[in-house]
């Protein structure tokens, strides 16, 4: 069965055509600047050519179109019709407690997804759209939903709950929901498989570090933690996100700058982060990572404190599950940053933590990283979030 996977932002749809059965890509591309002028869709056969077509996409319904017909396109298509796709599987950023698990979409399902988009307003209504846009090109072909905050669903109260009035969570249900769960599930998963163990019998750290950065407990085979709240603002210091910070903070800056709360949230979740610490050099770890090599103190701050973010929550997952046996690292800067890597492990010493410089400094490759005697396996997994979402799609389908 091949399975198409859409992931839809506000201006933007991700995706990739995946044979369920050889879990290989077929396809992949990317429709970029939907409903703003000079939008283009790039499309890439496995083993093709890439392709780039500027074309104008006034909305998330001609995206689609698009993608579809690049798929069945009659030169460097991948399948002779739409009848070969079995099923779309749709990423769902924020489920809110109704659901625990992915599920085929009907319409009561999308009325429960609007429900939630209050609590992920830039997200949930795109994925939304692309729900419907494909709902309207493909109406017999099964659709499944599959939610980044679905994994984390089995967190003990004791987790997600907030010192606020109890009454908030009753009337609004604000607590912890986390994200990345996609990532932070294929990604324990494959380290158990890596190791030869049972799943269920491991106490596993996944660091997803990437623009967005989160990190999670999963002991026994269900998360118990993970750093991103009520939003994905909390946790970890990100790429333009400040994570962590006393709530105070808010109040504090609105009367010194003389901004609305509005305005300061925009400050905490688009200026903030490694962009605001290292005083606007960037956003982007290799920029940093310059800066850091050349000794400069906005570099070297940024990516020290990071790092030390990193290895404070890896501290307190493992008082959390009483122990850890692997800690993996994922994403864009997880696999890709040795620097950031090392960088907190040196704070993990008296976990017994010692890490094989040499496997250290590679990039992007599934390896074990940790030395022989390291009491705590260290593992590099790159993510798959899309083969994550075609494997749910198609066990829900069949």
């Amino acid at each position: 069965m091949n399975i198409l996977v859409i992931n839809c932002g506000s201006s933007s749809l991700k995706f990739q055509l995946i044979d369920a059965e050889t879990e290989k890509q077929i396809a992949k591309g990317l429709c970029e600047r939907i409903g703003i002028e000079g939008s283009r869709l790039v499309y890439q056969p496995a083993g093709g050519e890439k392709e780039e077509t500027v074309t104008p996409m006034p909305d998330h319904t001609k995206a689609i179109e698009l993608v579809l017909n690049a798929l069945t396109n009659e030169k460097t298509g991948v399948v002779k019709s739409l009848d070969e796709i079995g099923a779309v599987g749709h990423r769902i950023v924020h489920g809110g407690e109704k659901f625990a698990s992915s599920t085929i979409i009907t319409d009561e399902v999308i009325e429960a997804i609007k429900a939630c988009n209050d609590l992920a307003p830039l997200h949930n209504p795109a994925n939304l759209i692309g729900i419907d846009a494909c709902k309207k090109l493909m109406p017999t072909t099964p659709m499944v939903g599959v939610f980044d905050t679905a994994f984390h669903q089995t967190m003990p109260k004791e987790a997600y709950l907030y010192g606020l009035p109890y009454e908030y969570y009753e009337k609004y249900q604000v607590r912890r929901y986390g994200f990345h769960g996609t990532s932070h599930s294929y990604v324990s998963k494959r380290a158990a498989e890596l190791l030869g163990k049972k799943y269920e019998d491991l106490k596993i750290i996944v660091c997803h570090l990437g623009n967005g950065a989160s990190i999670s407990a999963v002991k026994d085979g269900k998360c118990v933690d993970t750093s991103m709240g009520l939003t994905p603002l909390e946790g970890l210091i990100m790429g333009t996100r400040s994570g962590d910070i006393d709530p105070a903070i808010i109040e504090f800056l609105a009367h010194k700058e003389k901004k609305s709360i509005d305005e300061i949230m925009t400050v905490l979740n688009k200026k903030s982060g490694v962009l605001g610490l290292s005083d606007n050099l960037s956003s982007d770890f290799r920029d940093l990572e310059k800066s850091y090599n050349a000794g400069e103190d906005r570099g070297l701050r940024t990516i020290q404190t990071f790092a030390y973010r990193v290895a404070k929550y890896i501290g307190a997952y493992t008082a959390a599950m009483n122990g850890v046996d692997v800690i993996c690292f994922t994403a864009g800067v997880g696999e890709n940053s040795p620097l950031v890597r090392n960088l907190a492990c040196e704070r993990l010493g008296y976990l017994g933590i010692a890490l094989d410089q040499e496997k250290n400094n590679k990039r992007g490759e599934e390896l074990e990283v940790s030395t022989p005697d390291s009491k705590v396996k260290v593992l590099v997994v790159p993510t798959n979030e899309e083969l994550a979402i075609a494997r749910e799609t198609a066990a829900l389908v069949k």
